[in-house]
C-alpha cells in the first residue's frame, strides 16, 4: 500500500488535475480534450465551492490521483447525492489502494455533512476494471441509464 496523503485540493493544484482529466478522457474514450479548456473548468470549480470539490492524493510532494465532487439535490430523500466524476490515479499508483483511500475520505466527508443521503458515479460500460474496484467499496450498479443533450456549438475536444 501505497503511503500518501488525502487532501482537499487547491488552486495551486488546478494544472495537474487538468492533466489528470485529459488524461482521463484520452484511456478511457478516446477523446483528446481542449486542454484550455479543461483547465478553466478545474479553475472555475475551486474557485467557486457552491460547484463542489476536488480531493488530491499526494505522495512524496507529488499529486498521484484525485477525484471530483459534484452535487445532485434528491427531493425523494430530502439531501444531496454527491457524485463521484473525474477519478484518476497515475499508472504507477493503480492498483495500490489509493482509490480506496480516496474514497474512504469521500465517506468521512459525507458522514460529518447531514446533507448528505449517498454517493454517486458513472463508468463507462467497459471499464470493467473501475467497476469491480466501485463495487469492492460497497457501491452497487442502479437500474438507471445516462442520458445527455449537449447546447448546439459547445466544442470541447480537439
Amino acid at each position: 500500500m501505497v503511503h500518501a496523503c488525502i487532501r482537499q485540493a487547491a488552486e495551486k493544484d488546478a494544472s495537474q488535475i487538468a492533466q489528470f482529466n485529459i488524461n482521463i478522457a484520452q484511456e478511457t474514450e478516446g477523446l483528446a480534450l481542449k486542454p484550455e479548456i479543461v483547465e478553466s473548468g478545474v479553475i472555475r470549480l475551486l474557485s467557486h465551492p457552491e460547484l463542489g470539490f476536488y480531493l488530491v492524493a499526494e505522495c512524496e510532494s507529488q499529486i498521484v490521483g484525485s477525484l471530483m465532487i459534484t452535487t445532485e439535490w434528491s427531493d425523494w430523500r430530502c439531501g444531496q447525492f454527491w457524485w463521484i466524476q473525474s477519478v484518476y490515479v497515475l499508472s504507477d499508483f493503480r492498483r495500490s489502494g489509493l482509490y480506496g483511500r480516496l474514497y474512504s475520505r469521500v465517506k468521512e466527508l459525507a458522514e460529518s455533512d447531514e446533507n448528505v443521503c449517498g454517493f454517486r458515479l458513472y463508468v463507462e460500460k467497459d471499464n470493467t476494471v473501475a467497476q469491480a474496484a466501485y463495487r469492492k467499496y460497497g457501491m452497487h450498479q442502479t437500474a438507471y441509464h445516462v442520458f445527455e443533450e449537449t447546447k448546439p456549438g459547445l466544442s470541447y475536444t480537439s
